[in-house]
């Protein structure tokens, strides 16, 4: 498996399917960002549209990413790696799989980091999961079979939304990116698939012209996105979906980056 070239746009799908208690899915096209952390700065100097920690069009800020907790992202990924067992000493590039900041707004429900070493070869991955509420958390892929793919399932423990049980399991699946792009993320319960998520799309230059393009194909795409979620969620409680407090059970709720004050410690 050969690592795949720096800074380039990935035009995709989304699907969502639930499976329990009650049957609801969507699909909507959205585009992404694959970003070589050490090259940031030579895209941006390439891409007039798009800026690195200050406003524009198309932007990406560190302190988005890692919990923010180091002011370059790519410390921030290999420290978290390290905390779940990884030999960071061995990777030299980490590629990220984003949306970016549009007109200074972004949230991204999934991050995805690929790691290589000096060679080019994947050696492991971390998904980066965020909730409304702006906390974090990692799950750590720790290595790459020989295609290149990588597998997970791992307790969820973690508030994605208050219709999904946080005693869940996720189940990643994740190809390293190519030309295509192949990633599924599904809930399960008691080891039977009760959400499914897929992320399919194709492989795009990084370029000024590109980034019109998205600018017209997907217009306020992050906007559009944090609308779905709350119109989606909407839609479930009228089918009166149960619905789960934030505040509920914090102790299922384990290793979040930026933690709320619903499940945060009380300072003395």
């Amino acid at each position: 498996m050969v690592m795949p070239a720096a800074n380039a746009i990935y035009e995709c799908k989304v699907m969502h399917q639930r499976l329990e208690p009650q049957r609801h899915g969507f699909r909507y096209r959205v585009f992404y960002l694959w970003l070589d952390l050490d090259q940031i700065d030579e895209a941006e100097a390439a891409c007039a549209l798009f800026s690195r920690n200050r406003f524009n069009l198309f932007s990406f800020f560190d302190k988005d990413h890692a919990g923010g907790e180091t002011p370059n992202v790519k410390e921030g990924v290999l420290m978290h790696l390290g905390k779940a067992g990884i030999d960071t000493n061995s990777i030299s590039t980490v590629r990220m799989l984003a949306f970016p900041r549009i007109l200074g707004y972004v949230f991204n429900p999934v991050t995805f980091f690929f790691c290589f070493d000096a060679a080019g070869q994947p050696l492991c991955a971390a998904a980066q999961v965020t909730n409304t509420f702006q906390e974090q958390k990692f799950f750590v892929m720790p290595q790459a079979n020989a295609e290149g793919h990588f597998r997970l399932i791992a307790p969820k423990h973690f508030y994605v939304s208050p219709f999904s049980e946080l005693d869940l399991c996720f189940d990643f699946n994740l190809r390293t990116p190519g030309e295509q792009l192949n990633i599924t993320i599904n809930d399960r319960k008691e080891g039977r698939p009760v959400l499914l998520t897929s992320l399919t799309g194709t492989r795009r230059p990084l370029t000024n012209g590109a980034l019109i393009a998205c600018a017209f194909k997907y217009p306020l795409l992050t906007l559009r996105v944090i609308f779905l979620i709350h119109w989606h969620a909407l839609r479930l409680w009228m089918k009166r979906v149960p619905w789960f407090s934030k505040a509920a059970n914090p102790e299922l709720q384990q290793q979040v980056l930026r933690p709320h004050e619903s499940i945060a410690p009380v300072k003395p």
